[in-house]
């Protein structure tokens, strides 16, 4: 059965009180588990050691912390800290995220973002394990050092997120979990086939790597006014957040429309940006409407061959109203 889980807002939100909130009620309503996103709003390392506090049962996850912000050192003492915290709660979401966070929020400059990923994967594997970490990569240096308390048990699993077929595989091959986001069901289906391949060449079992398929919903009795929400949702994040949204939905056999918004965010028309998110579009990549059309919806995201869970996300206008209706909508049954 895919697990219903819940992507926590970073936006539009007053308060870390209100974060913490919407996910004390996703545990009332029998969510799996409760992702953060980290760009450049609340950290999720505070995020999610409040809610742990604040909850009981539901798991906890980073999706997606990035790989440049912080050393692979201190991801593997957070991922083990969190994981003691939560009591056993927490897997460990990370990837490069991209140019317009990298270097334009944390000043780093972004390069070899599949090579970082899979040095911080191993590095934050020994780190995990209690292993004295000595790691003489391209990326990464450390040497010398393990943790001073025991190491978690379990260790924390680690996801990984990506788009292209390369970081795919990549997931495929190291990570115990891949997280999509920004895919139509023909897209993941297309990457699902990178991810086994780098299952096998990793000679592990593709059924052992968890797949996530981040969804935006938004769900009201005004299904249009639901819609607006996500179109414009949508737009921001082809047309605002780098190249990379872009490129994927290219890749997905959408380039014409994928250009458009891109362009039409960049010279700021952006009213020309979310009307070029179209019907069918919105349908491919979100779920969005009444109730009853967004349960439908994510039902049928959820029955995709290879999609073991479900992260409903949320449009970056959604107020506290808007999310407790949409959680509510499409809680698990």
């Amino acid at each position: 059965m895919t697990d219903r889980t819940v992507h926590l807002p970073v936006a539009a939100q007053d308060s870390l009180d209100d974060v913490v909130g919407i996910g004390e009620h996703a545990e009332e309503l029998g969510y799996d588990r409760a992702w953060f996103p980290e760009t450049w709003g609340r950290d999720a390392v505070t995020t999610l050691s409040a809610l742990a506090d604040r909850t009981d049962s539901i798991g906890l996850g980073t999706s997606i912390v990035n790989t440049y912000s912080r050393s692979a050192a201190l991801l593997g003492q957070t991922a083990a800290t969190l994981q003691e915290h939560s009591g056993g709660r927490f897997r460990l979401g990370l990837g490069p995220s991209g140019p317009a966070v990298v270097e334009g929020w944390h000043g780093q400059e972004f390069g070899n973002p599949l090579k970082r990923t899979r040095e911080y994967v191993d590095v934050v594997r020994k780190v995990l394990a209690g292993e004295r970490v000595d790691y003489d990569g391209d990326i990464v240096q450390t040497g010398g050092f393990r943790l001073r308390q025991g190491p978690p048990e379990p260790a924390p699993e680690i996801d990984v997120t990506g788009m292209g077929p390369k970081a795919v595989e990549l997931a495929g091959r190291f990570a115990d979990g891949w997280h999509a986001l920004m895919f139509t069901k023909d897209g993941f289906e297309d990457r699902l086939e990178d991810l086994r391949r780098g299952a096998e060449l990793g000679d592990r079992d593709p059924e052992d790597v968890r797949t996530t398929f981040v969804l935006p919903c938004c769900a009201l009795p005004d299904g249009d006014a639901a819609r607006d929400l996500v179109r414009q949702h949508l737009a921001f994040y082809v047309g605002g957040m780098g190249t990379f949204y872009r490129d994927a939905l290219a890749r997905q056999g959408h380039e014409d429309a994928a250009e458009t918004i891109y362009e039409a965010w960049q010279d700021e028309e952006r009213e020309r940006a979310v009307a070029s998110v179209s019907d069918d579009l919105l349908d491919a990549l979100g779920a969005a409407g009444t109730p009853e059309e967004v349960r439908e919806r994510v039902s049928d995201f959820a029955a995709v061959d290879g999609v073991d869970a479900i992260a409903v996300s949320f449009p970056r206008a959604a107020d506290r109203a808007i999310i407790d209706q949409t959680l509510e909508a499409v809680a698990p049954e």
